[in-house]
Protein backbone atom coordinates (compact mmCIF):
# COMPACT_ATOMS: atom_id res chain seq x y z
CA UNK A 1 0.00 0.00 0.00
CA UNK A 2 1.47 3.29 -0.88
CA UNK A 3 0.64 6.36 1.10
CA UNK A 4 -0.26 9.66 -0.81
CA UNK A 5 1.13 12.99 0.02
CA UNK A 6 -1.28 15.18 1.78
CA UNK A 7 -1.97 17.91 0.16
CA UNK A 8 0.41 21.44 0.98
CA UNK A 9 -2.90 24.04 1.98
CA UNK A 10 -4.04 22.18 5.11
CA UNK A 11 -0.57 21.74 6.41
CA UNK A 12 0.37 25.49 5.84
CA UNK A 13 -2.72 26.36 7.20
CA UNK A 14 -2.01 24.06 10.19
CA UNK A 15 1.06 25.28 11.06
CA UNK A 16 0.14 29.38 10.68
CA UNK A 17 -2.62 28.56 13.86
CA UNK A 18 -0.38 26.51 16.20
CA UNK A 19 1.99 29.37 17.67
CA UNK A 20 -1.80 30.96 18.34
CA UNK A 21 -3.17 28.06 19.98
CA UNK A 22 0.30 27.11 22.38
CA UNK A 23 -0.72 29.39 25.05
CA UNK A 24 -4.06 28.60 25.19
CA UNK A 25 -2.91 24.84 24.88
CA UNK A 26 0.01 25.46 27.54
CA UNK A 27 -2.95 27.35 30.05
CA UNK A 28 -4.99 23.52 29.34
CA UNK A 29 -1.93 21.14 30.64
CA UNK A 30 -1.47 23.83 33.58
CA UNK A 31 -5.26 23.30 34.46
CA UNK A 32 -4.98 19.72 34.12
CA UNK A 33 -2.29 19.32 35.59
CA UNK A 34 -3.40 21.55 38.63
CA UNK A 35 -6.35 18.97 39.00
CA UNK A 36 -3.78 16.16 38.73
CA UNK A 37 -2.00 17.32 41.85
CA UNK A 38 -5.05 17.79 44.04
CA UNK A 39 -6.26 14.54 43.13
CA UNK A 40 -2.94 12.46 43.97
CA UNK A 41 -3.28 14.87 47.20
CA UNK A 42 -6.54 13.37 47.91
CA UNK A 43 -5.51 9.63 46.65
CA UNK A 44 -2.26 10.06 49.09
CA UNK A 45 -4.81 10.88 52.24
CA UNK A 46 -7.26 8.16 51.34
CA UNK A 47 -4.23 5.51 50.88
CA UNK A 48 -2.86 7.06 54.72
CA UNK A 49 -6.66 6.26 56.29
CA UNK A 50 -6.98 3.03 54.49
CA UNK A 51 -3.88 1.94 56.21
CA UNK A 52 -4.93 2.97 59.65
CA UNK A 53 -8.01 1.44 59.16
CA UNK A 54 -6.80 -1.47 57.82
CA UNK A 55 -4.73 -2.22 61.04
CA UNK A 56 -7.96 -1.56 63.13
CA UNK A 57 -9.47 -4.47 61.07
CA UNK A 58 -6.47 -6.94 61.74
CA UNK A 59 -7.13 -5.85 65.65
CA UNK A 60 -10.79 -6.78 65.86
CA UNK A 61 -10.23 -9.45 63.47
CA UNK A 62 -7.90 -10.81 66.49
CA UNK A 63 -10.60 -10.02 68.84
CA UNK A 64 -13.32 -11.75 66.84
CA UNK A 65 -11.33 -14.77 66.30
CA UNK A 66 -10.72 -14.69 70.58
CA UNK A 67 -13.81 -14.73 70.79
CA UNK A 68 -14.99 -17.19 68.34
CA UNK A 69 -11.97 -19.58 70.05
CA UNK A 70 -13.87 -18.59 73.62
CA UNK A 71 -17.25 -19.29 72.60
CA UNK A 72 -16.08 -22.59 71.13
CA UNK A 73 -14.44 -23.80 74.26
CA UNK A 74 -17.14 -22.72 76.68
CA UNK A 75 -19.91 -24.43 74.29
CA UNK A 76 -17.86 -27.49 74.13
CA UNK A 77 -17.45 -27.59 77.90
CA UNK A 78 -21.03 -27.16 78.07
CA UNK A 79 -21.72 -29.92 75.63
CA UNK A 80 -19.65 -32.52 77.23
CA UNK A 81 -21.27 -31.41 80.75
CA UNK A 82 -24.64 -31.69 79.59
CA UNK A 83 -24.33 -35.11 77.87
CA UNK A 84 -22.37 -36.41 81.04
CA UNK A 85 -24.77 -34.82 83.64
CA UNK A 86 -27.81 -36.11 81.76
CA UNK A 87 -26.51 -39.62 81.87
CA UNK A 88 -25.67 -38.95 85.96
CA UNK A 89 -29.24 -37.70 86.59
CA UNK A 90 -31.23 -40.66 85.41
CA UNK A 91 -28.81 -42.81 87.56
CA UNK A 92 -28.58 -40.98 91.19
CA UNK A 93 -31.28 -38.98 93.45
CA UNK A 94 -31.38 -35.72 92.79
CA UNK A 95 -29.83 -34.32 96.16
CA UNK A 96 -32.26 -32.38 98.91
CA UNK A 97 -31.29 -28.82 100.13
CA UNK A 98 -31.51 -29.85 103.60
CA UNK A 99 -29.09 -32.43 103.70
CA UNK A 100 -27.09 -29.62 102.43
CA UNK A 101 -27.90 -27.88 105.92
CA UNK A 102 -27.01 -30.63 108.10
CA UNK A 103 -30.91 -30.51 109.45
Amino acid sequence: MSQLPRPQSTTGSRLSTVPSQKPRQLSHLQSQLAQLTANVADLENLLRMTSVQAESMRGLGGYAGGMFMAASKVLGEETIAGSGAAGQTTQQEPKKDHDRNGS
